[in-house]
């Protein structure tokens, strides 16, 4: 579906130019507020940009005023941090940086410890995001701690026009292999038999996915079905940035994602299904994934990666051309953070 852009936003220092022509970083103070399981997760380095080290770059590339800051954190969430709610200082004008070569129709670089946006393109706009949807479908379904040996039979309403899957219908199959197949193997029919066999049961299920995502406070986001396959799954880049982060904190969704491969065993078969997310076992460090792909939504990336100096940060490309240009774009992303803005935070030390 084409994408739905939002208000126009006026770069400060009397520039009055378009954001999305301008390919470069810009400092955005948001609000990130994630779930936490009590139990722990992959805690996300603290390493993240200081406040000052923000003052730096937004001094330096650029701040950005933005209307729809995130709003507080709902009750009974678990926060990081209230990212940088202080205003910022007054940008001088000073040249631009130039901004990663990126094809992709919308991207964004988050750091999800202070908040902070990096480096965006059309982060707002609303687009369909294809089987991303699936890590909301599996963080939803752990959420009711389910015995995850218990077996399961594949319905037909399961299969029919799953397009990718390795299940067929009348298997039986465990509730672990059906989580693994999601988020490995983005496999369809598993997604919609997670909601089918949950407490709340398919409808339910995709009304609690949307509350759920309310409760993260992603305001761009709504979702209409588990797997991804219909276009009314829509998000922004800024969104997913945050729900990625938010799935790398939970222990199995976390560990699952960087798997490269997996075993399945089913009633009738086994075999080897393989990662969707060829940024794995790459110089990348993905500590969380997932991939996706309609003709709505073209090609989509979301990845939390672990740069060399230990920061963690979000990176999201949405509607990319090819299978192979999301990563590209992906390994473009961390290329030019690693080096343009680990340049700037170190010469503001000396």
């Amino acid at each position: 579906m084409p994408a739905r852009s939002r208000q126009d936003i006026d770069v400060q220092a009397g520039l009055g130019c378009r954001l999305d022509l301008i390919h470069w970083p810009a400092i955005l103070p948001t609000t990130v507020s994630l779930s936490r399981r009590e139990n722990g997760g992959h805690a996300l380095r603290r390493k993240g940009l200081c406040a000052a080290a923000a003052a730096l770059l937004t001094a330096t590339l650029g701040a950005v005023d933005r209307a729809d800051v995130a709003p507080e954190s709902p009750a009974g969430l678990t926060s990081w941090q209230e990212g940088l709610r202080s205003s910022q200082p007054e940008a001088r004008p000073v040249p631009r940086l130039p901004g990663p070569r990126v094809n992709a129709q919308a991207a964004i670089i988050l750091d999800p410890v202070t908040g902070v946006t990096l480096w965006e393109r059309n982060s707002r706009d609303l687009r369909s995001i294809a089987s991303i949807t699936k890590v909301m479908t599996v963080m939803l379904f752990l959420e009711s701690e389910p015995d995850l040996s218990r077996d399961v039979v594949i319905s037909r309403q399961d299969v029919r026009r799953a397009s990718t899957t390795y299940l067929r219908q009348g298997e039986r199959v465990t509730l672990r292999d059906l989580v693994h197949l999601a988020l490995v193997a983005s496999d369809n029919a598993a997604a919609r038999a997670l909601a089918r066999v949950s407490i709340w049961g398919t409808k339910r299920f995709i009304a609690r996915m949307n509350a759920k995502a309310a409760a993260l406070g992603l305001e761009e986001t709504r979702f209409a079905d588990p797997s991804g396959l219909h276009e009314g799954n829509v998000s922004s880049a800024y969104d997913v940035s945050r729900l990625i982060a938010a799935a790398s904190e939970e222990t199995v969704v976390a560990r699952i994602m960087r798997k490269r491969s997996y075993d399945i065993r089913t009633s009738r078969r086994t075999r080897t299904v393989r990662s969707t997310n060829r940024l794995l076992g790459t110089r990348v460090d993905v500590m969380a994934g997932k991939t996706g792909y309609i003709d709505e939504a073209g090609y989509c990336l979301a990845t939390l990666v672990e740069l060399s100096d230990g920061r963690s940060v979000s990176i999201v490309v949405l509607g990319a051309r090819s299978n192979s240009g999301r990563f590209a774009d992906a390994r473009r992303l961390v290329d030019w953070l690693s080096t343009k803005a680990a340049a700037l935070l170190t010469s503001a030390a000396e």
